[in-house]
Formats: structure tokens, C-alpha cells, sequence
């Protein structure tokens, strides 16, 4: 029998390759006469750089200075290098993250992506032809300006200074002045639908978990709204109903407007690029899963992307994760044909964190037994 193992990271245990290779360990010792391949997987958020660097063969290029989510914060970042396509995997959340903030220093107002543009042009200055940018944990609603103005954009207000850096500066630009070079292609890897602004945008579904008060969300908003009606008048481009514009405080129509940057989904470039498809050839199995199988977990992530790449070639569908939140008709619905959850009910999600490589390992030989 040959199992595909393609799992997502378990946040805050296990990465995907991490998780991966011990499933993959479990079932080989279990069934010797198996064939396990593995394949990790990301949904184009944190983490995606490490999976396509596995996959492609690829390094980790440190970049010694780079500008953190508040301006003035420097820190040592990097980039993931694919040398056969000399593509730069840039995952936001390296340089412009949330996670790089205490809480009490998060203001979406003052946030700025110029330290995300700075990583995508030290790839350009290395060769890169293509640059994969990953949109997941970051800190900032700047429509992505920030980044440009690491690339050469500048956004001048009505007397042609320079704009200060951050979401609150945004209703100040008069003025988009484009820069002299020409950026490679731009892939955006996005798991949201969000739209730029609205209801559903960026400023008022993604601004309070990056410490926005009220106050502050409708002047996101409002500097937002004015960002894309400069974009449409002197660029000629619409950005205010992109599918995933709001992604990353509006980088997913920032990156479109000044980046020339596509907006593709997250999970299946990945797929595509980690070689899945070909994977599944012959397989009985594919294993996925991440650290909560729930609703979202059909919308866009790498639990709905592997089960649609096995449903199409006639591979079950089983996932393990550290919590299984569906019933049992639901998940079977959806084209799931086994669930097997970590981390049993009763243990709180701390101790479920501390005992993830045992909990997995356990859940793992329970799956496998059931594997037919």
C-alpha cells in the first residue's frame, strides 16, 4: 500500500516537515511493507517558505538588517532561495509580523511593511526572477505601502514630501510616483477572500486583532477607501473588490496595484510546487491534516486543497489533527473518509501542546491500524 503524508504545521508544536516525518516514522515502523511518502504542506502563511525550501531543495538567505513592523525597530530576517527557478519565497510575518510585537506595542496606525519590501528587494539584488510573497501574521494595515516604498514607490502628500510609514498616514498621499526599475513577477500566496474594504475588509475584520481600537478602524478604513481611488485615478487600476485584497491590512491590493503582483491561493501553489499531484500517483492514502480540523479548515486551507488533489485522483482521505471539531457526518460530507484527532477531550490545550510529538505519534498508530 503507498500513503502520502501531507500535513500542515501543528502552531506552536510542530512544524510540517516536523510532523511529516514523524507520522511517516510511526507508519513505517508499523508497516514495513508500506510505501510512505511525504509531502508537507502550508496554505501560504507562516511556515510556507521552510515546506517549499524542503521541497525545492532550498536554503535559507539571511538578510542582516531589515526594518521590523514599527519604523525604527531593525532586526535579522531572511528569505527562503529556490536556486533551480531562483525564486525568493518572502513570508510577511519575517519581517512585518505580529508575533514580533508585544501586545502592547501593536498599533496598526504606526505599522509599516517597508521591512517585508526590504526582504523582496534583497532577493531582486541576488538574481531573483520570480518572488513568492506569503501574506500570513502580520502587523500592519498600510495597503502594502510600506513595501512599495522599500521598492522605490513614493507617496507624497500635497506639498511632495514623503508620507510617514503606517496605516495612519494613508488618508495624507496626494500622490503615487512609480519607481525607475522594473520588479520581477510577483506571485501573492493568499488564503482569504477579503476584500479591501467593506464590511469584510481589512480594517474591520483584521485591524482589532492587530491592536486597533474602534477609532482607529474607521480611520484604517477611511485611509484605505482613499488609497484605492488614487490607485484607480492615477494608475488606472481597480483594487477595492479584489478577491484577498484585504489580506495583510490591504497588501493583497496593494501588492496588485504597485508590485504588478498575481494573487493566487496559498495552498495550491504549494501543492503545485512541493510536487503533490505527481505524489499521489499510485497512492492508496493521502494523510492531512493540522492542529484544529474544523470549518475553516474547508475553506482555503491545506486540508481542503490536499482533499481535493486526492479526490481527483481517486485517493482516500484521511486527516489527522490535534483537535477534531466536526462531527463525524460533516467531515464525511465533505469527502473525508477517516478523522483522528491527537489530543483526546480532556486534556487542556497547554498540556496538548507540551505532549504534541507523543500525542501525534500515539494518533498516528491508531490511524494506521485503521488504514485499508
Amino acid at each position: 500500500m503507498k500513503v502520502v503524508v501531507a500535513l500542515d504545521s501543528f502552531k506552536g508544536s510542530l512544524t510540517a516537515v516536523e510532523a511529516c516525518n514523524l507520522v511517516a516514522a510511526v507508519l513505517r515502523d508499523a508497516r514495513p511493507q508500506w510505501r510512505v511518502v511525504i509531502r508537507p504542506m502550508a496554505d501560504g502563511g507562516e511556515g510556507t517558505a521552510s515546506v517549499l525550501m524542503a521541497a525545492g531543495d532550498g536554503e535559507w538567505r539571511q538578510v542582516s538588517r531589515v526594518t521590523g513592523p514599527l519604523p525604527g525597530m531593525l532586526l535579522q530576517s531572511g528569505y527562503g532561495w529556490l536556486p533551480g527557478s531562483r525564486t525568493a519565497v518572502v513570508e510577511m510575518a519575517a519581517a512585518s509580523g505580529l508575533a514580533l510585537l508585544p501586545r502592547h506595542r501593536r498599533n496598526p496606525l504606526l505599522t509599516t511593511s517597508i521591512g517585508t519590501g526590504q526582504l523582496m528587494a534583497a532577493a531582486i539584488g541576488q538574481g531573483a526572477r520570480k518572488i513568492l510573497l506569503t501574506l500570513g501574521g502580520s502587523a500592519t494595515v498600510d495597503g502594502g505601502a510600506g513595501a512599495a516604498s522599500a521598492l522605490g514607490w513614493r507617496f507624497l502628500d500635497r506639498r511632495g514630501r514623503k508620507v510617514p510609514p503606517g496605516g495612519g498616514s494613508l488618508a495624507e498621499i496626494r500622490r503615487l510616483m512609480p519607481p525607475l526599475r522594473q520588479l520581477p513577477e510577483v506571485e501573492v500566496l493568499c488564503d482569504v477572500t477579503n476584500p479591501l474594504c467593506g464590511p469584510l475588509g481589512a480594517a474591520r475584520v483584521f485591524a482589532p486583532q492587530k491592536g486597533a481600537t474602534p477609532a482607529m478602524v474607521l480611520q484604517l478604513e477611511q485611509g484605505l477607501r482613499h488609497l484605492a481611488r488614487l490607485v484607480r485615478r492615477q494608475l488606472g487600476k481597480e483594487i477595492l473588490q479584489i478577491p484577498g485584497g484585504g489580506a495583510a491590512g490591504g497588501f493583497g491590493a496593494g501588492a496588485a496595484a504597485f508590485l504588478g503582483a498575481r494573487l493566487v491561493s496559498g495552498v495550491e501553489t504549494v501543492i503545485q510546487t512541493a510536487g503533490l499531484e505527481d505524489a499521489l500517483d499510485g497512492a492508496d492514502w493521502v494523510i492531512t491534516g493540522e492542529g484544529s480540523f474544523d470549518e475553516q479548515s474547508f475553506q482555503g486551507k491545506v486540508v481542503s486543497g490536499v482533499r481535493n488533489a486526492g479526490l481527483r485522483r481517486g485517493v482516500k482521505v484521511a486527516v489527522l489533527a490535534g483537535r477534531v471539531k466536526l462531527a463525524a457526518d460533516r467531515w464525511r460530507a465533505e469527502g473525508i473518509s477517516l478523522a483522528e484527532a491527537a489530543a483526546p477531550e480532556e486534556i487542556d490545550d497547554s498540556r496538548a501542546l507540551a505532549g504534541a510529538r507523543r500525542l501525534l505519534a500515539e494518533a498516528a498508530t491508531r490511524l494506521g491500524a485503521t488504514l485499508t
